[in-house]
């Protein structure tokens, strides 16, 4: 099984990556992972990417296929793909169909984890961190016992700079303008399945969906 999987930022997208990897005994590629792996490599190709990241530039959709193709040419799993993070352009995804065309191994799926635009805010927003021992927290969903406080070891709890809701917002809005022609491009091709996933129920059941989906998938054949 070979299954792209996407989701704006705070959907939990990178929770249920390593769930549904294990479950199906898929190689899990996240295109994030494998950019810093390659870039601490220090590799030619790793550089090149260092001189488009350290600069805050898009990485050129050609570089991003590259690194992608090693990856996925490297991947050894008996049951198949994750792909995370990747295809980010309708170039980048037009590259990884011939890829896998020429394999023999066409794509199976693309799952959209789906929450609405507040929720992710909220999500994000709240989001609390222990600076000393890295205990990590949420002010609705997982408050310290000692409010503004780590529970754990008495520090002061931080946010992130980014997780601000205008960040987040931006964040958001690049994601749909990134994403929503990569989607359509999938949904016109006739030839993947696109399965769109309730992503603001309990993470618990945002997998049940998601493994129900993919294996209703392969009993299809």
């Amino acid at each position: 099984m070979r299954v792209v999987l996407m989701g704006p930022p705070g959907a939990g997208k990178g929770t249920q990556a390593k769930r549904m990897a294990e479950k199906f005994g898929m190689a899990h590629l996240s295109s994030g992972d494998i950019f810093r792996a390659e870039k601490a490599s220090g590799s030619e190709l790793g550089r090149e990417l260092a001189g488009y990241m350290d600069a805050g530039k898009l990485v050129p959709d050609d570089t991003v296929v590259r690194l992608m193709a090693k990856a996925i040419t490297s991947a050894r799993a008996t049951g198949g793909l994750l792909l995370d993070g990747f295809p980010r352009t309708v170039a980048q995804a037009e590259a990884l169909d011939r890829q896998l065309a020429q394999a023999g191994k066409p794509l199976d799926a693309v799952v959209v984890i789906t929450a609405e635009d507040d929720e992710i805010v909220q999500r994000i927003t709240g989001r609390r961190s222990c600076p000393a021992c890295g205990k990590g927290f949420h002010v609705k969903f997982m408050p310290s016992a000692k409010g503004d406080r780590c529970d754990a070891c008495g520090a002061k709890l931080t946010q992130r700079d980014d997780d601000t809701e205008a960040v987040v917002r931006q964040r958001l809005e690049a994601y749909y303008r990134q994403t929503e022609p990569v989607i359509a491009y999938y949904r016109d091709s006739g030839r993947v399945n696109v399965l769109e996933i309730d992503g603001s129920v309990a993470p618990d059941d945002v997998t049940a969906a998601m493994v129900e989906a993919v294996e209703s998938l392969a009993r299809r054949g």
